[in-house]
């Protein structure tokens, strides 16, 4: 059975260990404050949010948050955006998405102060982190780059595959595993791919975040290697009260007895996402505080 990656388990480690840092801006008078601004009602996004607002109280952090209707225009957001980008009370933006049709995602991210861009999106950022200078990084990334650590898995030399190339996941995660402080060998899988499981079969570290039900199967995978479930989806279960269940882009019940780590979904990366939103906040309401 493979070790389990305890994603809840280390993401309230961090917090605790952000617990000081907020008091020491405290007793500047300085208060980590994350905007999150919400267009329209997708369930997920929704619950994602509420999940922000409440981390953010729980560590006294101030939350500001703006839930507008999906009918809201283009220059409406950028123009909350800016007026966030203004305020000295705010220290890091995030716009959900998906954002609704009809409105640009590229639009929107660009209007987000690099300073305050606790998410690492803008271009600026994603620039950034590709030449290896001081940036704040995508925060799911992040959390899984933790994640691994935490594992004791060597990586320098570690062949990995990351199968999915998302902006948001699979080509940051790609990226920052090749940095010379991690030194892995990477693979990025996608939909080109000719023989996906040729491929995962070589993987000392195996990222999964393709955003397809359990796609990884057990005979994917190589025996003893680290396995990170990013994905998180709805399927159909009828003894279910929801009628779904989560499960992962990995096949977990084939895949725990060939790995020698596992990611669990939910309760692997998931929650890792929001404390490294929170991490990358706090880090910049430092750099503002060193500032003034």
């Amino acid at each position: 059975m493979a070790t389990l990656l305890d994603g809840k388990k280390l993401a309230e480690d961090i917090r605790k260990g952000l617990m000081p840092r907020i008091s020491a801006l405290a007793a500047k008078g300085v208060v980590p404050g994350l905007a999150v601004l919400l267009v329209g009602e997708d369930p997920a996004s929704v619950s994602y949010v509420t999940a922000k607002e409440k981390a953010c109280a729980e560590l006294g952090m101030k939350s500001f948050e703006q839930r507008l209707p999906a009918s809201t225009s283009e220059q409406q957001i950028v123009d909350i955006v800016r007026a966030y980008n203004d305020d000295p009370l705010v220290h890091g933006i995030l716009v959900q998405l998906p954002l609704p049709k009809g409105v640009s995602e590229a639009r929107i991210i660009e209007a987000i102060s690099p300073e305050k861009d606790v998410d690492g999106f803008t271009p600026i950022n994603v620039g950034r982190m590709v030449l290896g200078e001081q940036c704040f990084l995508p925060c799911t990334p992040h959390g899984v780059i933790k994640l691994i650590e935490v594992a004791g898995v060597k990586t320098a030399g570690a062949h990995a595959v990351v199968v999915g190339r998302s902006n948001i996941v699979g080509k940051p995660l790609a990226n920052l595993l090749t940095r010379k402080s991690i030194n892995a060998t990477v693979t990025v899988c996608h939909t080109g791919t000719k023989d996906l499981g040729a491929e995962t079969r070589r993987a000392d570290i195996l990222i999964a975040c393709a955003g397809v039900p359990e796609l990884i199967k057990g005979d994917m995978v190589k025996p003893g290697a680290c396995v990170i479930d990013v994905g998180v989806n709805r399927v159909e279960d009828a003894s279910r009260a929801k009628g779904w269940r989560l499960v992962g882009d990995v096949d977990f019940d084939a895949v725990k007895d060939i790995a020698g780590s596992i990611t669990p979904v939910p309760g692997g990366v998931g929650p890792m996402t929001i404390t490294m939103l929170l991490y990358n906040t706090v880090e910049s309401a430092e750099r503002s505080a060193g500032k003034a």
